[in-house]
Formats: structure tokens, sequence, C-alpha cells
């Protein structure tokens, strides 16, 4: 998510492990012809240290001339101004339309100078992505909103990419401001149908065939801009927004572009080779999307927001940060020095300060009110569960209603899957099968039943009851969110109850606790550290302890 103060946005180049810890957030892309069934998916992790999981929503609505929306900054919540309201708006749901459109960001700051510094534009990126959901109806128009909408009342934000779907493409958008002057520059590319694409944090769009009108759009002066600000002095057909507009070094490519390296060598072997680029080991640069070895599915998409580095050298189970219980979390701040050396913490896809993500779902070959999915889930995407809200839901449920970070709730969805991650990141390994169990029972329960529920909803669409099409939605997402909330209050419990005292209780294959042929709980295990533990005290301490 973002959004750093100024005064550290000014430090991006100087801070550069701080950085990608402050604006984190992850997205990942596919086009219909890259997944199994069609669908067009973006997923978005909004990372933030205090920021609290909820779901948003605004009904549809229509205006009457001269009707004003104010726009409140996203992250501070401070009033920015008003601007005029269409005639009409739509339905919005979390970061999803009702015409299936959905957008996410990540933010990557670039040239500090760049940030309006006049004080006089109201609009910020996450303003930017809630209006144009309000009012596109395509990924295209979305575009054109947004962009129009930073013309004409300036743009209140730092370096930002975009990633924005519909039922039949998907985008990817980067932007920043002019500095003094009015406005942003642009430039905007359509991922290819059976490409994936990501962004975490840096800019990723580079050279690119600026005559191509149908797949490239941008700002008419992206170039001379940047010519004009001394950013870049080459030859048109030379020029790369991400090189222009913002600054790369080792320590911001392995803090952000390895997340989407991560995700694209899941499915592109050959994209091994770009370890280098994220090892600060190469300048051949990551390419903005490449073409799958084989469709993806939902479930992909869902695993792959939950990446730890698992299987490449950035692996983080098993050095010594990981701890006896291979814990893949390293606790802020991200960067550290020993003996005058600058050190870093690993920064993956899956991180315990996000507070919502997000696996859209777009499909063409379904009327929008059923098409559109978010798969919605709060706190860490490792182990929280994705939750499916159609896109023509009009009721939050309960659980998913706003709240913050200092008032705890057993009926918030967010404080009990904070509860079930804080208790496995001191013993990952040891728990971390019962949540998955708990987790994929439930994943795995609403995703076997959408083809189901979607023939209920589509019947209904078909037969033009609208309204009892939105019951249904609403009813049946009341529904999720309290089983999902109640299943984790109940998991957290579990686990207190079963490794209490950093002892593991004896249980059944169905997880149940034994009891001895008298009624008492059966003696617990003590399961201890593991070797490489008890080899560092050794080495840290000699014969201190040492009893034979």
């Amino acid at each position: 998510m973002k959004r750093i103060s100024l005064s550290l946005a000014l430090l991006l180049p100087a801070m550069a492990w701080l950085a990608p810890d402050a604006v984190g957030c992850t997205n990942l892309i596919a086009g219909p012809k890259a997944t199994v069934d069609g669908s067009v998916f973006v997923t978005y992790a909004a990372d933030s240290h205090s920021l609290y999981g909820m779901l948003t929503h605004t009904p549809a609505a229509t205006h009457a001339p001269g009707e004003m929306r104010k726009v409140i900054e996203w992250d501070t919540n401070k009033p920015l101004g008003e601007i005029p309201q269409p005639e009409r708006t739509y339905n919005v749901v979390g970061n999803m339309n009702e015409h299936q459109v959905a957008i996410g960001e990540s933010t990557w700051g670039g040239h500090e100078e760049l940030v309006d510094t006049t004080g006089n534009s109201i609009i910020d990126y996450g303003s930017l992505i809630q209006i144009a959901l309000e009012r596109s109806k395509t990924a295209r128009e979305a575009i054109k909103v947004m962009t129009d909408l930073v013309d004409k009342y300036g743009y209140a934000s730092s370096g930002e990419s975009f990633s924005i779907a519909d039922k039949n493409e998907v985008w990817v958008m980067e932007m920043i401001g002019k500095g003094a002057e009015k406005g942003a520059v642009w430039v905007a590319v359509r991922i290819p149908d059976n490409a994936i694409s990501g962004h975490a944090n840096e800019p990723r769009i580079r050279q690119v065939d600026f005559k191509d009108k149908e797949n490239v759009l941008h700002s008419k002066d992206v170039i001379s801009f940047a010519r004009k600000r001394g950013y870049f002095n080459g030859k048109d057909e030379d020029f790369s927004f991400a090189d222009a507009y913002s600054h790369h070094d080792a320590s911001t490519r392995r803090g952000c572009d390895a997340r989407v390296w991560s995700f694209f060598r899941r499915y592109k072997p050959d994209t091994d080779r770009y370890y280098a680029w994220c090892a600060g080991k190469s300048d051949e640069p990551m390419p903005l999307y490449v073409i799958p070895d084989k469709k993806l599915s939902l479930e992909d998409m869902q695993l792959s927001m939950r990446d730890h580095f698992e299987d490449t050298p950035f692996e983080m189970t098993s050095d010594v940060g990981a701890g006896p219980f291979h814990v893949p979390y390293r606790w802020r701040p991200m960067d550290y020095e020993v003996d005058g050396k600058k050190y870093c913490m690993e920064r993956a896809i899956a991180t315990q300060q996000t507070g919502w993500s997000f696996v859209s779902q777009s499909r063409a070959d379904l009327p929008d009110p059923v098409g559109g999915v978010l798969w919605f889930g709060t706190d860490d995407t490792n182990t929280s569960v994705y939750m499916p809200f159609y896109c023509s839901m009009t009721e939050v449920p309960l659980q998913l209603a706003p709240g913050d970070i200092n008032n705890f709730s057993f009926d918030s969805n967010f404080w009990m899957n904070t509860w079930v991650a804080n208790q496995a990141y001191e013993r990952y390994d040891r728990m971390i099968p019962d949540i998955r169990k708990v987790q994929g029972k439930l994943e795995g329960k609403y995703i076997a039943s959408r083809p189901e529920k979607e023939k209920e909803l589509t019947d209904l669409y078909n037969k033009g009851d609208r309204d009892a099409l939105r019951n249904s939605v609403n009813k049946e997402g009341k529904e999720i969110a309290k089983e999902a909330t109640d299943a984790y209050r109940d998991l957290a419990i579990y686990l207190l109850v079963k490794y209490m005292d950093g002892n593991q209780k004896k249980t059944d294959a169905d997880g149940n606790f034994i009891m001895t042929e008298y009624g008492l709980p059966e003696y617990p295990t003590f399961p201890g550290y593991d070797k490489k533990y008890y080899e560092n005290i050794v080495k840290e301490t000699g014969d201190h302890f040492r009893i034979d």
C-alpha cells in the first residue's frame, strides 16, 4: 500500500532497504489466455504496519447536476478537495466494480522533486483508484478517467504502478507527478492475453513501441518532460520510463523486483536467469511480462501470494534468521550494519504487515454480476483465507466492517487472522500444518462450490430477477465471512492450547487431543529445537553448558 511520509519519500534513494518495507505492495497479473478458465487475474497485497484489514463498499448512485464528491487521501484520511460527480457512479466492492473492473497498485516513489510542491493537487493515488472504479466500465476507460483526473486536478502522490483489469484485458500503468507543474507523466502497457506480469514497488515499464496505439498509451510529454528535467537524453526509441523516472540499485531490485521474479519462475523456469538482476549481479533487466509454460488457475494465483522465495537462493526458512522453528519472516527494519558493512533482510510477497489482500477474477463468459469475484483476505496472505465476494455485493459482512489496529475484536476477521498468524511467527514449522488444514478446507470448499452457486446466480440474472441475485450474493457473503472468522477464532484457541508452554500436546489423525484411559490428557511431547540451534549454542559458548 503506500504511503510513507513526504520526508521519507525524499530519502528513498539513500534508504533503499527501508523503502521497500515502508511502501511495500505486490501485484501479480495473468491475462485471459494465460489462465485455465479464461479469467483475468490481478492480485494485490496492501502492506502497511498500520493498516487494518476491512472490505470497503460504495453503492451505485445517480447524482444531480452540481453535486460534488469529496476527495479524502487514502493513507491519511486528510480532506484534499472536491470534484463534480458524474450523472451515474457504479457499485464498488473493495477494488472491483460492478463491471468487473479491478485495480491494484504499488508505490515506488521515484525522483523526490517530482512530488507536488504547490499543495494544489488533490488527487492522491488511492482516490484515483476509487474514483476510476466508480466511473469506468472497462480498463481502458479507467485509464482515461485516471489520467484526465490528474491532468485537471493535479496528482498528489509519488511514483506509482497500477494494475488495471477488466473481463477482457489487463494493463500496467506507471505514473509520477511533475513537481511544481500540474498533472503527471505516465505510460500504460497492455499485457498480452497469454502473458503474466507483476510489479512490487519498482517501475517496470522500459522500452515500448509508442507507435502501437492499441497496446501502448502515454502522456504526450512523457519523453519531452524527461528531457527537460535532465532524466533522459537519448533517442526516443531508447526511452525507458522506469529508468528515467526512478532510481534502481541492487537493494531495490532485491527488495522489490525479486518478488515478481519469484512469481515468474514458478511458471516460466527459464526466467531463473533474472536472479542475477534481482541479486545486483547483472544489469540485464527483467521483462515486464513473460509467457508462462503452463496456464495458471485461481489456486495458483492464491498460492503465489503466499510466496517466501521457496526453492530460490533467497529462501527464508534455513538461514540463521529463521531461528530453530524455520520462520520465513523477518522483523523490521530490513537493513542492519555489522562492523561497518551493510546487510539486509529478505522481503517476500507474503509478509506480516499486510492489512488485506485480494485475487480479483474477471470473466467474459459470465454476466458481470456473476463473473466478477474478489477473493478477499485479511492480514498475512500466507495464513489468511481467501473468501469469494461478488462484484454485485451491496452489503459488507460484519466481520469485515471498519475497525483499527488498536482495538481488538473477537468478531473481526482481521483480528482472528492476526491472532493465528502471530502465534505461528514464533513456532512456524510446528503450527503451519495445523493452519494449512483449516485454511485449505475453507478455501477448497469455497472454490468447489462456485460452479453450483454461479449457475444459480446466472439463472437469476437471465430471468431478470436482479433483486434475488443481489440478495443471494449478500447472504452468501455474510455466511462465508462469519464461517471463516469463526473457524480462525477456533483455530487460534486450538493453537494456544496445543502448543502452550513450548510443549506439544498429542493429537489423533483428526487433530483431537488424546486422553488417557482414565480420562486425563496424555502427557505432551517436548519438541525442543533443531540441530542447528544446538550447534550454534556450542559454537557461541564452548564448554559452558557441557555436562559429560
